[in-house]
């Protein structure tokens, strides 16, 4: 489960990033954030 977990937070982070440099800003903060919520903070809540 952690392991889905991180593969989940590490595709969401790097969309995230593709999207800041397409100008989409909002976009892309939003994956990131999503992204190290699901991450770290996902592998501690649901462990």
């Amino acid at each position: 489960m952690e392991l889905i977990l991180w593969i989940i937070a590490v595709i969401l982070v790097v969309a995230g990033i593709f999207q800041l440099f397409k100008g989409k800003l909002l976009w892309g903060i939003v994956l990131i954030i999503v992204g190290l919520l699901v991450g770290p903070g996902g592998v501690s809540i649901f462990t």
